[in-house]
């Protein structure tokens, strides 16, 4: 197999009907490592929207729970890229995490947000780091998947097209992207997880590379001091030399998961899906669980 054999496969397949089977491509052959970490991202930016940054501390999950949290959060989703929505892991990891979102009272508003930013931040890491950017067709089918997730978590409103969740996401992150003393502690702490996956001695190094990557949105958001350009200029040159080395290397021949991630530290024995995440007080009003015994309309 030639280095973009896959992306030959991928065109050939239609993105509306076969998005899973893209994502999946896309995601476990193409770009593991750089899939992880923008994902990664794209959950911390969340964070700078005061209502989502302020109830995680509240939560104490990212703050007192940090590994587990990470961890519970790419096993639950890698479960659905892994198995499908309609799989029995697959459903299963579905109504975990919506009877974890449930237990709080989370508007629909900051949930498309949340969704948003695992559309987009994907694509503009991509562009900025990857060994090549995201085709039409990857665009498309993150998308309809990404739609799909969606619609299964109850959200309403849901962008349809890749231009649409960027613009929706832009728009949130403008209006939005704010101060609060809660959403720097979840910061603080997600940023001391990264570190803590490597020796000690280079933890500041970790964490000064961290923030060279952030843009000045999330800069001003948190209150962190602007990195020095060249802090910026190695980082950032150090991953797209990354991108380059990458591109000449054979292609993948099997699958990457993200429960094979070495940042997953909590289940060395192995995890049942029913059992991740939290299982808040049952009772507290928030959104709703939907049921999903069949895909909704939303999701076609």
């Amino acid at each position: 197999m030639k280095r973009y054999d896959r992306l030959k496969e991928i065109q050939r397949l239609d993105p509306e009907r076969d998005f899973l089977e893209i994502y999946r491509i896309t995601v476990t052959y193409e770009f593991p490592w750089d899939i992880t970490r923008a994902l990664e991202l794209a959950l911390y930016r969340t964070y700078a929207v005061p209502s989502i940054g302020r109830l995680l501390a509240e939560t104490a999950e990212l703050t007192d729970r940090s590994q587990k949290r990470y961890d519970d959060t790419a096993l639950l989703l890698d479960t659905v890229v892994e198995h499908g929505f309609d799989s029995d892991p697959g459903r299963t990891a579905l109504r975990r995490i919506n009877r974890m979102h449930a237990a709080y009272d989370i508007g629909n508003d900051d949930m498309r947000y949340v969704l948003c930013t695992f559309v987009v931040t994907p694509k503009r890491w991509l562009d900025a780091y990857g060994w090549r950017r995201l085709c039409d067709h990857e665009l498309r089918a993150f998308a309809a998947y990404y739609r799909t997730l969606g619609a299964r978590m109850g959200i309403k409103d849901l962008p349809r097209t890749y231009e649409d969740f960027e613009r929706t996401l832009d728009t949130y992150e403008e209006a939005h992207f704010g101060w609060d003393e809660g959403a720097r502690s979840v910061s603080d702490a997600t940023l001391d997880l990264m570190a803590s996956w490597y020796p000690r001695p280079l933890a500041p190094l970790v964490r000064g590379a961290s923030l060279a990557l952030l843009d000045d949105s999330l800069l001003r958001a948190f209150r962190y001091e602007r990195p020095a350009p060249l802090a910026r200029s190695l980082t950032r040159g150090a991953l797209r030399l990354r991108a380059r080395a990458v591109r000449l290397l054979p292609p993948r021949t099997t699958p990457h998961y993200a429960r094979q991630n070495p940042e997953i530290k909590g289940y060395p024995d192995g995890y049942e899906v029913a059992d991740l995440g939290t299982f808040p007080t049952p009772g507290v009003r928030g959104c709703p669980v939907r049921d999903l015994a069949q895909p909704p309309a939303a999701a076609e």
